[in-house]
């Protein structure tokens, strides 16, 4: 790819999905450079063959000839358009389906900065580690306005859109650090919304996840959180307020009122904590409050997290920590390094991107 295209016109390339949209540009840039010289050979042509004074013949095409073309033609272009369609949505589509092993790492937009935070607790602020050769899943929400997490190197762009969440995924082919960036203006310093992305060889990455300070991850301070807000009162086994069991049910579809079918992921959860009485499971009574504007982004998704780590399936009746809670991290608790202990304080503020430098 890299002889196709000269270095000053396409960042570098630097993971799979990148092969794939260098490849769909490359093509539509060959096809329309075809079709402009065939479009420009045939006006410059005519323009000389049926100047004026000339002796070309003017008389009518035969009814067959001109048929005929106009179906060749018309067919030939709607092949073109089928083919560039399938080869582009294929590719697209594979940008929304991420391996189910891949490791998980959640990003809250913010003006002006990007927080991100992995599954296992580590937390950066302008800055995202990950390991090469390993598949990457993202769920991206807003804190305040509309942004748009774009890294240019892995041709990565998805917006994070406030009250929602949205998802994409990356694997990274090459080690380096690689630009991030906010491509939706998001008000005064939406230029200075900048960060890093360093991709490191998978030992590499190890030692520097075992050099952060030790906290939860996502799932356990979910389940912390579902507690302190009084979510196990009603959810919990043995409750005595009729509500759903939230174990195992991740993944499933469950009935609604109106004969409505739902799939339980991360947009369900989002909407039945901030939007409750919208989509009522069917034999329960639409009691549950709002917690609009009383949890934050990042709460949201730590008890999302926490209902995933519940399981799907066959449901069971688990009692809150009894068995531990399962994070998709490999190894046990005290052997990994999230980034901090939750409620400790965080300097909420961007630090500089620094310079960046391309393998």
């Amino acid at each position: 790819m890299g002889s196709l295209m000269p270095a000053w016109l396409m960042p570098v390339a630097a993971s799979t999905q990148a092969a794939k949209v260098d490849r769909i540009f490359i093509g539509l840039t060959l096809v329309s450079a075809a079709i402009v010289l065939l479009v420009v050979g045939l006006v410059v042509t005519f323009a000389i063959r049926f100047r004026r004074g000339s002796n070309a013949d003017r008389g009518p095409l035969p009814e067959v000839v001109s048929r005929e073309f106009e179906i060749g033609w018309t067919a030939a272009t709607l092949f073109v358009f089928v083919f560039i369609f399938w080869w582009a949505a294929s590719a697209e589509i594979g940008a929304f389906s991420p391996p189910k092993d891949a490791l998980e790492v959640h990003v809250v937009g913010k003006q002006w900065m990007w927080k991100t935070q992995a599954s296992n607790g580590a937390r950066e602020i302008n800055e995202l580690h990950v390991p090469v050769g390993v598949p990457v899943r993202l769920v991206l929400t807003s804190q305040d306005v509309i942004h748009s997490f774009y890294i240019p190197a892995f041709r990565l762009k998805r917006d994070a859109v406030p009250d929602q969440t949205t998802e994409a995924w990356f694997q990274a082919t090459k080690t380096g650090t690689f630009q991030l960036m906010c491509t939706e203006y998001c008000g005064t310093d939406h230029a200075r919304m900048l960060g890093r992305v360093i991709v490191m060889e998978p030992q590499d990455y190890a030692a520097w996840l075992s050099a952060q300070p030790e906290g939860d991850d996502l799932a356990h301070q979910g389940e912390r959180l579902f507690s302190e807000k009084g979510c196990s009162g009603c959810h919990a086994p043995g409750s005595t307020v009729h509500a759903p069991n939230l174990a195992g049910i991740w993944g499933q579809a469950v009935q609604l009122d109106g004969g409505k079918l739902a799939t339980v992921d991360a947009a369900y959860v989002r909407d039945s904590i901030l939007q409750p009485k919208r989509d009522v499971v069917a034999g329960y009574a639409p009691v549950m409050p709002s917690y609009e504007g009383l949890l934050s982004d990042g709460e949201i998704q730590e008890l999302t997290a926490y209902i995933r780590s519940l399981g799907a399936g066959p449901r069971e009746v688990r009692t809150p920590g009894v068995p531990p809670l399962s994070s998709r991290v490999p190894g046990a608790q005290s052997e990994r390094s999230p980034a901090m202990v939750p409620g400790a304080p965080v300097a909420d503020t961007p630090s500089p991107a620094g310079p960046v430098v391309r393998p």
